[in-house]
């Protein structure tokens, strides 16, 4: 299979938008899909590049007894605590970019025709500067809420204080090349997906002829 430079949709979304699902539908369509959070998991799991770092930024009250990362504690720090958040991001977000750029370049040498960048902080981290296209995955506030609740266990104000953490879906919109929604039925959200892939699919392979 012949190398190419691989078309890199960027996707985004904020807490309970849907992003993860969207990008997990487009993979099972053909993009390749690098995952920030993923890498970032990877990061700090035990043994992880990251956790060194970590420590001796928050010290010991962010890690268990037996030496594990307690990402609850961590996460509760972060979202409360601008200056704490980055200082975190400091450590996480120059080596998830750098995975990343590096799993872009092995998909494309591999001959992948579009690389999905699925990343929450796509444009507060610049990587939003890598990519050909842009989405912003949205739906309703309260449904975004909704949706976290009965996911992480968290209290209405928890995920409020998440969702104030980061962008705006406003500010997002105006940055993005496309603002899908996802409190449609997930029959018609993944339609939509799928006919904007093909596009891009076809942009993609018109680029390279």
């Amino acid at each position: 299979m012949r190398a190419n430079k691989p078309l890199i949709l960027g996707i985004t979304g904020g807490v309970g938008s849907g992003k993860s699902e969207a990008a997990r539908y487009l993979s099972t369509l053909g993009a390749v899909h690098v995952d920030a959070d993923a890498i970032s998991h990877a990061l700090t799991a035990p043994g992880g590049e990251a956790l060194p770092a970590i420590r001796e930024a928050f010290g010991d009250r962010v890690f268990r007894a037996d030496g594990t990362l307690d990402r609850r504690a961590l996460g509760e720090m972060v979202f409360q605590d601008v200056a704490a958040r980055r200082a975190l991001e400091a450590i996480i977000h120059p080596r998830v970019q750098h995975r990343a750029l590096s799993m872009v370049d092995q998909a494309g040498a591999e001959g992948a025709e579009v690389v999905l960048l699925d990343v929450p902080l796509l444009f507060e981290t610049g990587m939003d500067a890598l990519c050909d296209v842009t989405w912003l995955i949205t739906a309703d506030p309260e449904t975004r809420i909704a949706r976290v609740m009965a996911r992480d266990g968290l209290t209405r104000e928890q995920v409020i204080h998440r969702m104030e953490s980061q962008m705006s879906d406003e500010d997002r919109a105006r940055r993005a090349t496309r603002v899908i929604r996802n409190d449609q039925t997930v029959e018609k959200f993944q339609s939509e997906l799928g006919s904007l892939y093909q596009q891009l699919l076809k942009t993609a392979r018109e680029r390279e002829n």
